[in-house]
């Protein structure tokens, strides 16, 4: 099939999109905890009614795709982004607030499903690695935009600032306390003008290979008896557990503990953790080449184990800030390996194993609440602590795999 270039860059611009609206929420949080006047545990309640979607609407997705195709899904993920940050921006109350965040992540668990068999039609099979890592490129880029325009969202619109007349209307849409409400504005700006995108484009026919099929109930049922399927499962709850559970808290934990600034520091902080977490996936990519992902993800996580100590155990401001972005460093490779090796742990059924791994993605729900509920028992810094719970699992985990097809590296082939 020729390749379709202009699909490839809307694939590419709806990565940029899931990634702008996902990973607000560690620039947002202790700003909205304080605002609504939330305990810990309550506020960790926002990352969990987000990523609890994931876990809803993975595998439900996979089958609507299979029975609606590409575009109908993806308008409806945007419609349920759109609504999830509409309601919020015109009722910013912390009840409706939790809504909105299980719609926008709902739309993103659809989007997901449905746009990377659309990118390996549309760019070619013999293509898809590269896209695949260019799309991981603008996933990260959002990542590190969109707390950048939350900080200087928040900046025009305080008593200092001097907006422009774009964002001065924006201050108009939200209470004058609440100025940090206007980026769910721009979030429903984007999602209606995915909508619009989406509608207007030509897609291409896309077969679903074996491997990209979610599979019946009984097939899902069956895998859920095999202990790989379980622990991979685990796997990927561990990482996107220990990604949130630090992401979602450390703008609070700055403030907290070090007086930082949440709209400036502590944004700067997320954002840059995000930064780093998309140049070290590169750097991660040639690793890779050199040595067994095994080996790479037990590097990675100790490094990772490091990076927390120092950040929840230092005294000192900056070595905490730099610690908490290295953490993103070492976090980069964790996800891509992890959901790697599990694809090459089973002989079969791979795409039924794909959708319940995307399950796993719930993790990003439990692990900031947990971290939470503890900071109100115990402070935040032990209930940071928790972390090491998710990191050692994956430290268990680059022990424990036995895929069937390990790594190609320059210094030995492929298993077969």
């Amino acid at each position: 099939m020729k390749r379709n270039y202009y699909m490839v860059f809307l694939v590419f611009v709806v990565f940029f999109a899931i990634s702008f609206l996902t990973n607000i929420l560690g620039a947002i949080l202790p700003v909205a905890k304080d605002d609504f006047h939330a305990s810990n545990t309550m506020a960790a309640f926002l990352p969990l009614f987000f990523f609890i979607a994931y876990g809803v609407m993975s595998i439900p997705a996979g089958l609507m795709t299979e029975r609606f195709k590409e575009k109908k899904v993806m308008l409806l993920a945007f419609v349920s982004a759109f609504a999830g940050a509409l309601i919020f921006g015109l009722v910013p109350k912390f009840g409706v607030m939790l809504g909105s965040l299980f719609f926008i992540g709902a739309g993103m668990a659809i989007l997901q499903v449905a746009i990377n068999p659309l990118l390996r039609v549309s760019g070619g099979e013999e293509h898809f690695a590269f896209n695949s890592v260019m799309a991981q490129l603008f996933f990260g880029g959002a990542s590190f935009l969109s707390p950048m325009l939350y900080a200087y969202l928040v900046s025009e619109l305080g008593p200092q600032g001097t907006p422009n007349s774009a964002v001065k209307f924006l201050g108009t849409l939200v209470p004058a306390n609440l100025t940090w409400v206007s980026i769910y504005w721009i979030f429903a700006i984007i999602a209606s003008i995915m909508f619009l995108i989406v509608l207007f484009s030509k897609f291409p026919k896309v077969e679903l290979k074996e491997d990209e099929k979610t599979g019946n109930l009984d097939t899902i049922l069956h895998l859920l008896k095999n202990k790989t399927v379980i622990v991979f499962f685990f796997g990927i709850f561990a990482y996107v557990g220990t990604e949130q559970g630090v992401a979602n808290w450390i703008s609070e934990f700055l403030k907290t503990y070090h007086g930082m600034r949440p709209e400036v520091e502590g944004a700067q902080a997320v954002q840059w953790y995000w930064g780093l977490m998309t140049i070290g996936c590169l750097l991660g990519l040639g690793l890779l080449k050199l040595v067994d992902s095994k080996l790479v993800l037990r590097l990675f996580v100790l490094g990772a184990m490091a990076c927390l100590s120092t950040a929840l155990l230092t005294s000192d401001p900056k070595t905490a800030f730099y610690a908490f972005i290295a953490m993103g460093f070492c976090a980069s490779v964790m996800w891509s390996i992890v959901f790697s090796m599990g694809m090459n742990s089973i002989a079969e059924h791979h795409g039924s194993f794909s959708g319940i791994l995307c399950s796993g993605i719930m993790g990003g729900a439990v692990t900031p609440l947990i971290v939470g509920s503890l900071a109100d028992h115990f402070g935040l810094r032990t209930g940071m602590m928790f972390n090491f719970v998710t990191l050692s699992f994956l430290l268990f985990l680059s022990f424990w795999a036995k895929p069937l097809i390990s790594n190609q590296t320059i210094f030995k082939k492929s298993e077969q």
